[in-house]
């Protein structure tokens, strides 16, 4: 499975390739399958290009990209959208339209609260293991851990990012038997894609992870990333 990563948290700086309204994250969710994606992952936005967890927020988006492609559709809960736990947690509760999934990031304050209530309304969860945080042993003597969807290995680390993989990938052992979507960002993305390809891993591209294709040309859309993304993942799974 590759996944597309629209525009995570980025704004307007980011150039005019990521998508920050329902329509155009629609028309980037069409041309990403298009490509090849077969799952989505998006950041619901304010007007104001803001990362917002609001059910209006949330229920246009999902909306939007609903009426143009038929595959997944998750959204970020990430901490930075809503501060307090608390409020984040009425948030979730509280959304009339419901994605497909929702990433949740183990290490933030709330995280369980988050999840267990995604599993109450039905929607399935990704848990957010970031290298370089204590998620991966949080997530290990989790109860939730058997009943997430999957496991999304985040790699902040772009310097080291395969060696960051690996290790990561250590410290997360058996995941309660859940499947593993591995993903780096910015210079460590195609590395890590590279890897997920070689162990015959899930993992994602998109604007969220990389402005850039791997020759460092700038990325002119998420459907491009997929396309170049998918001839990377195979190749290198002919090459190992």
């Amino acid at each position: 499975m590759v996944q597309v990563c629209l525009n995570g948290p980025r704004g307007a700086a980011d150039g005019t390739a990521v998508p920050l309204t329902p329509e155009s994250m629609a028309q980037a969710a069409a041309e990403a399958v298009a490509a090849g994606a077969t799952d989505i992952h998006v950041h619901p936005k304010t007007p104001c290009g803001r990362d917002s967890l609001s059910p209006r927020v949330v229920a246009a988006t999902l909306e939007a990209i609903r009426a143009r492609v038929s595959v997944p559709v998750g959204v970020t809960t990430g901490a930075w959208a809503e501060p307090d736990p608390t409020a984040r947690l009425a948030r979730v509760r509280g959304w009339t339209v419901l994605p497909d999934h929702a990433s949740v990031n183990w290490h933030e304050p709330g995280a369980e609260e988050i999840a267990a209530a995604l599993i109450d309304l039905g929607v399935g969860v990704e848990a957010g293991i970031w290298s370089g945080t204590d998620a991966a042993a949080r997530f290990a003597v989790s109860p939730l851990g058997p009943k997430v969807l999957r496991v999304l290995a985040e790699v902040t680390d772009t310097d080291t990012a395969e060696i960051s993989a690996r290790t990561l990938l250590a410290e997360l052992g058996p995941t309660h038997g859940r499947p593993v979507l591995l993903h780096g960002e910015d210079a460590g993305a195609w590395p890590v894609l590279r890897l997920a390809g070689r162990l015959g891993l899930a993992t994602r591209v998109g604007l969220e992870d990389t402005l850039l294709l791997p020759d460092g040309r700038r990325a002119l859309s998420n459907g491009q990333l997929v396309a170049e993304g998918l001839l990377q993942y195979g190749w290198a799974r002919r090459s190992s």
